[in-house]
């Protein structure tokens, strides 16, 4: 059995990442370049990169495929379009990236610390109203956890 850290080493060789000052200079180079952040929307509603797309790893497959109702237009058409894959802490965005290669897409690659590390390097942040966030702000939600009252729900036992 592997563990989840094992299965990102593992895919991590596989894709190409990139550091997010990297990022920054091809959002400055390339202004078709999609940033795919795979977060869930809780945490995507909290802080984002400035014009990222929200496709949480639950339906990024889906998101690809016209067939699927979940299909997102510049996806199902951006497989030779620059991509870059994104998250909290650039692990889920190298298993993201790994599977849209598979997929197909050509010029994908992943975030390295993802937001974690672009907020550590004071790139901007926004919230869900467009207003930028202080980098100190988003430390203390990063810190805090990501969505914890809605994915980890109080599993108490109620005794009658």
């Amino acid at each position: 059995m592997k563990t989840f850290k094992e299965i990102v080493a593992e895919a991590s060789k596989t894709i190409t990442e990139l550091m997010p000052w990297d990022v920054e200079e091809r959002i400055k180079e390339n202004k078709d370049l999609m940033i795919v952040d795979i977060r869930e929307e809780c945490e995507f509603s909290r802080f984002h990169i400035k014009g990222s797309m929200l496709v949480p790893r639950g339906i990024l497959e889906s998101a690809c495929e016209e067939e699927y109702e979940d299909a997102i237009p510049d996806l199902v058409d951006g497989r030779d379009k620059e991509i870059v894959v994104i998250c909290r802490s650039g692990l889920r965005s190298v298993l993201g990236t790994q599977m849209l290669q598979m997929m197909g897409f050509s010029n994908i690659s992943s975030m390295q610390t993802g937001l974690r590390g672009w907020n550590d390097y004071e790139l901007p942040l926004y919230d869900i109203e467009k207003k930028e966030l202080d980098p100190d702000d988003v430390e203390e939600m990063l810190s805090a956890g990501f969505c914890s009252a809605f994915m980890h729900p109080d599993r108490r036992t109620i005794v009658a």
